[in-house]
């Protein structure tokens, strides 16, 4: 039932009409989301230190960690003029790049603001709902290995339409490597501060506070076990958006879809790292055969070829269904984080859809379009939480705060129904309280 990952063969391969096909499945989507104890034990250590020491410890920790130069803490702040000098320094296609996907990301996110509203009933009550944007939020951004100024776009813009007061950016640059193109998009996006720190110094820094760093209402922004872990401890004092997992697409095509075309969007998963999952789902055992033996031509001109068949023989596969029904029943099952239509009629399966973090229509639509230009926010629900969870937009920057005015006519009708609820639970000051709203009650009987 399934392939050995063996000689030319990339990836697993699965058919869901084989009765081991649900154990099978079951072990493919399987991520160890357990807490490690190690790391676990030194955030918690460092969480607690920040917390003690602020500006100190953050300095400390990240001159142990990333090798910078400074002396205090306010050296690894980045000046508006700093920021302004990396936005100069692009090539001129670099800089309208940037421009371009901003405009487009801040154009789709001012459609999701909610306005706040009111109404009145029968009697006269006044109810309704406040909309107003946090205060301020802290953003991180990784750094390291990889930077993505993408990931500085897609969290900062819905922030700034929400109208969240001020933004605060941290991102880690070990051996005081600083990419300009990170510090350019926080320019374009309008970060108000930005800090080049990382890891869970970092997240203490922005949930505690310290002399140099206010602390923040809410943190958004992926990271690695550190940063994850990090997020976790501190949720309650300060909101976070997720804890993030490996990144993740499912395609379902059929026999209209053009192989190359396929074999490059699961290439374009693969490469984030060795924990990626690329799946492809399709009734087409023909179009499986030519899309795997299209990725293994592929594959050696890759510049990270090494990355991506560790992945695909890790966690991706191939995967056989009956028909589209049966491949809609798996893309609920599954709930993917990134998930790409590459039928005929795309949009004829889209009512039928009820867990996905993004969903891409079409032949023209790979995924990696999502990722950078076409607008929506590229920060998903993974592991199965598109369930549940929905991808970081203006409506994580905004809290709302119900309105409650009654007219005396109302008030005297809703005491009355308070009040027998309120005498059923024993809380008869709450009673009392309504009741002391009806014409004629005697409040010192």
């Amino acid at each position: 039932m399934t392939e050995a990952v063996t000689g030319a063969t990339l990836m697993a391969r699965l058919d869901a009409a084989d009765r081991g096909f649900d154990g099978a499945l079951t072990e493919l989507l399987r991520w160890d989301v357990s807490e490690d104890d190690g790391v676990n034990r030194i955030v918690r250590g460092i969480l607690d230190d920040v917390r003690e020491r602020g500006d100190a410890a953050v300095l400390e920790a990240t001159i142990r960690l990333d090798r910078v130069a400074a002396t205090q803490l306010a050296d690894l702040e980045v000046s508006t003029a700093q920021l302004d000098e990396a936005l100069a320094s692009l090539a001129i296609a670099e800089r309208e790049a940037l421009e371009q996907a901003a405009a487009r990301i801040r154009s789709f996110h001012e459609r999701q603001k909610q306005p706040s509203w009111q109404y009145r009933d029968a009697d006269g009550n006044l109810l309704g709902q406040q909309v107003t944007p946090l205060d301020r939020v802290g953003v991180y951004v990784p750094g390291g290995q990889a930077s993505y100024p993408s990931s500085v776009l897609m969290t900062v813009i819905p922030a700034r339409v929400a109208g969240v007061r001020e933004i605060i950016m941290t991102a880690p640059t070990p051996d005081d490597v600083i990419n300009p193109l990170v510090l350019a998009a926080a320019r374009l996006a309008g970060v108000h501060r930005v800090f080049r720190i990382g890891g869970a110094q970092a997240i203490a820094a922005l949930a505690y506070g310290t002399n140099t760093i206010a602390k923040v209402d809410k943190i958004v922004g992926p990271g690695g076990a550190f940063v994850a872990a990090a997020k976790r401890m501190v949720f309650g004092p300060v909101g976070i958006d997720m804890i993030a997992g490996p990144s993740e697409i499912m395609v379902v095509a059929d026999a209209s879809a053009d192989p190359e075309w396929l074999a490059l969007d699961l290439f374009s998963q693969a490469e984030h790292d060795e924990a990626a999952q690329a799946i492809l789902v399709s009734a087409d055992a023909a179009l499986l055969d030519a899309v795997h033996a299209a990725m293994v031509r592929r594959l050696p001109a890759q510049p990270r070829a090494d990355v991506i068949r560790r992945s695909l023989a890790a966690r991706g596969a191939l995967i056989k269904v009956p028909d589209l029904d049966a491949a809609l029943d798996l893309i609920n099952r599954v709930a993917p984080e990134h998930l790409e239509l590459a039928v005929e009629d795309a949009q004829a399966l889209l009512p039928r859809i009820r867990h996905a973090g993004a969903i891409f229509l079409g032949h023209h639509t790979p995924e990696a379009l999502g990722d950078y230009v076409a607008g929506p926010s590229h920060v998903l629900p993974t592991y199965g939480t598109a369930r549940f969870s929905s991808p970081l937009g203006v409506y994580d920057f905004e809290k709302r705060s119900s309105i409650i005015g009654c007219s005396a006519v109302g008030a005297a009708q809703l005491a009355q129904v308070a009040s027998t609820l309120a005498r059923s639970e024993g809380l008869v000051a709450h009673a009392e309280s309504a009741e002391a709203r009806i014409p004629g009650f005697d409040a010192n009987r």
